[in-house]
């Protein structure tokens, strides 16, 4: 054990161990097996709460490490961790679970039992994924997701419901294979360094980095495509997207909910920590690709939003549009961009989710998602038709709501890349503003042209509850930004860094972005965003950063790669700066900037 702390375990598995008290109950006392798995979720979302006070700001390694040995051949262990960008994901997954188990409170009326479990292993595999720290402990945590999620749409979901798990579940495999693949491969090159090789990941960015292990050019790409399918899939990027309209119209309201808010963002996820520092070579030459993929996606999704007919595949395609943004911010390599993709994720799993629940609400009262069977509804439903109205705000982009900052850190940071993939990404910002005012007009104004619709009821206390809760988190998220940003600033910064090869025959194949390998940047090395435009060698020369010496390389153990300082580059700097709450955190910024020689 790294820390002292059993912390990150308690958030995996409580939900799991507690969870063996609904066995205990009949099946049918629904009334105590709706409390009890809602004490559940509450408990362990104030257990994800806890992790808040232990992440230190401004420091980029893991923190709250838990190391046991499990599996000695291979070598398999059990590695968990924690940094700014999954803590918010851990947060938003446990937030998310509670919120579904409140909205199916009186809408699953079969097999409660079973729905419950199903919806906290679920919460234990998505956990799992973002505190796994070991490569084959993260797919482990990938696949053990899968199976609550095909049980929650197959079972609880709608008419053509084991169609949409079935076509959900050999997507996700197919990407899940290629990715195993890529973990195998990664093991047997690490033992050619360590004896009996490693899945630990740390481990092996620091062997990549330090050039203890290499790669060829084709091995790397390989790679990058074998971890970047699998992620792409679950995103999900065009065009790897035609599985989720589908899962997301037949699944269950807290099937969507949990679908649209936090296991999409796995994908995202999985690029931010394997793809860019493990591979960063092959992210450099095909982000021009993956980035036009994902412009595709963002005006793909939002044109076919426009023409929807069924509101509930409206908001899934909404979807594929705003994680686009996620993708493009991340393949701008940018730490502005950065921010915004790790902060649009959370924000769309709030505004989407909120999204999912009212499509649910509507769904309960009149058993369609037919736009063209609503119209009116704000006379019978004011209160509903107001809530509506306001995450439908959030999620176009409304200054002072969490859409906002996220969407616009993203076009920002592009923009200083690339001005060009930041104009076409802007379109998205403008379509969803039409698709989702369009629908809200036909749904909710008008005269009510369906009689069942005239006496429709608005929205009941538990409903009144659920929504207020998103919609004071919406307005918090969009406020109070500086909170998150200031978080997961440092991590972001810290995967950019990751993305350099400090070994001599990567280094010296840039003759623009760097100077002779001497251990320095040299002047034209600090623009980083002519060292992303020019695509000119493999490394990707960060504003500050500085090359060690290739005479003094050495692989750090797994405690030494989790450093608790990076020497922040001015750009990034300079955001954090007015955010910083001490002056020692200011002026140690300030004196490691000063050090810096060009």
């Amino acid at each position: 054990m790294l820390h002292g702390s059993y912390l990150l375990t308690i958030v995996i598995f409580f939900p799991a161990a507690a969870s063996l008290a609904l066995l205990l109950l009949r099946a049918d006392d629904h009334v105590w097996i709706r409390r009890l798995a809602m004490t559940i979720a509450t408990v362990e979302f104030l257990f994800s709460l806890l992790l808040i006070p232990k992440v230190q700001i401004g420091v980029a390694g893991y923190q709250l490490e838990e190391f046991r040995k499990w599996i000695d051949v291979p070598p398999i262990n059990y590695h968990l961790g924690l940094d700014g960008i999954s803590l918010f994901l851990v947060i938003l997954t446990t937030f998310l679970t509670a919120i579904s188990i409140l909205a199916s409170w009186t809408s699953i009326k079969h097999r409660v039992k079973e729905f419950f479990v199903m919806l906290l292993m679920l919460e234990v595999g998505v956990v799992g994924v973002f505190l796994s720290l070991d490569l084959f402990l993260f797919f482990l945590f990938w696949e053990v997701m899968l199976i609550p999620m095909y049980f929650l749409i197959g079972i609880w979901g709608h008419e053509r419901r084991i169609y949409a798990a079935v076509k959900f579940v050999l997507y996700t495999m197919a990407g899940s294979i290629l990715m195993l693949v890529g973990i195998i491969w990664l093991h047997n090159l690490s033992a050619t360094a360590v004896p009996g090789g490693t899945f630990d990941l740390p481990q092996i960015q620091a062997m990549l980095q330090s050039g203890a292990i290499r790669l060829t050019t084709l091995e790397e790409m390989y790679l990058f495509l074998a971890f970047f399918v699998a992620f792409a899939i679950k995103v999900p990027l065009f065009p790897f997207h035609t599985w989720l309209p589908d899962a997301h119209v037949e699944a269950p309201t807290a099937g969507s909910v949990i679908l649209a808010g936090v296991l999409l963002k796995m994908g995202t996820y999985g690029m931010i920590r394997f793809c860019l520092p493990l591979f960063p070579n092959a992210s450099h030459r095909a982000a021009p690709i993956v980035a036009t993929l994902a412009i595709i996606g963002i005006i793909y999704g939002a044109l076919v939003a426009l023409v929807q007919p069924n509101l509930k595949k409206l908001v899934a395609y909404s979807s594929v549009s705003h994680l686009g943004f996620v993708v493009l911010g991340i393949f701008a390599f940018h730490n502005i961009s950065m921010q915004g993709a790790v902060f649009q994720m959370l924000a769309h799993g709030i505004s989407t989710g909120a999204l999912f629940l009212l499509v649910g609400m509507l769904y309960d009262r009149r058993h369609t998602f037919e736009i063209s069977e609503f119209g009116g509804l704000a006379t019978p439903m004011p209160k509903l038709a107001a809530f509506f109205l306001f995450v439908a705000l959030s999620s176009l982009g409304l200054p002072i709501l969490n859409g906002f900052v996220g969407e616009f850190l993203i076009l920002l940071g592009t923009y200083q890349v690339h001005w060009n993939w930041s104009a076409w990404a802007a379109t998205g910002v403008i379509l969803s503003a039409c698709y989702l005012l369009w629908s809200y007009q036909r749904v909710f104004f008008g005269e009510v042209t369906v009689e069942k619709n005239r006496t429709l009821p608005d929205a009941d206390v538990r409903e009144k509850w659920i929504l207020a809760v998103m919609a004071v988190i919406t307005i918090w998220m969009g406020v109070n930004s500086p909170y998150f940003t200031r978080r997961f600033a440092a991590p972001s910064q810290n995967v950019l860094d990751q993305m350099q090869r400090s070994f001599p025959q990567e280094a010296s194949t840039s003759g623009q972005a760097f100077g002779p390998v001497t251990g320095k940047v040299s002047a034209s090395g600090h623009d980083f965003s002519r060292a992303v435009r020019g695509r000119e060698g493999s490394a990707l020369a960060a504003e500050g950063f500085a090359l060690p010496s290739p005479n003094k390389i050495a692989i750090p153990s797994i405690a030494s790669t989790t450093s608790n300082k990076i020497v922040m580059p001015s750009a990034a700097r300079d955001l954090l700066l007015p955010f910083l709450s001490t002056h020692h955190d200011r002026s140690t910024i300030s004196s490691a900037k000063a050090g810096l020689r060009p």
